[in-house]
């Protein structure tokens, strides 16, 4: 079983950045894919980015391709999402989730964190 916590979260002005972290715990998380997924006000969860367990491959939703750097150590348990030139519609409740498949469905996630509030102002 695999405990995820994130931190990080934050008011920012549009154009600033933030660094998401994402601590796990209780488990072999160094075998398991990461994905950051973000669910704003009254729209469905969407994935964001994802990192293959060896840190090797990762992969970026369209939107924030280029602004958004997902990375890992498992020395220290922790996935990490860089954030750059933040705009309002970056903000939402951003979940740190850990799964066997390296994907961007969310449902191949077994694992999730609470969640931490990223808000964007123009």
């Amino acid at each position: 079983q695999v405990q995820l916590v994130e931190s990080g979260g934050g008011l920012v002005q549009a154009g600033g950045s933030l660094r998401l972290t994402c601590a796990a715990s209780g488990g072999t998380f160094s075998r398991y894919a990461a994905g950051w997924f973000r669910q704003a006000p009254g729209l469905e969860q969407e994935f964001v980015a994802t990192i293959h367990w060896s840190g090797a491959y990762t992969y970026y939703a369209d939107s924030v391709k280029g602004r958004f750097t997902i990375s890992r150590d498992n020395a220290k348990n922790t996935v990490y999402l860089q954030m750059n030139d933040l705009k309002p519609e970056d903000t939402a409740v951003y979940h740190c989730a850990a799964g066997t498949l390296f994907t961007s469905e969310r449902n191949k996630y077994s694992y999730w964190g609470q969640g931490t509030q990223v808000t964007v102002s123009s």
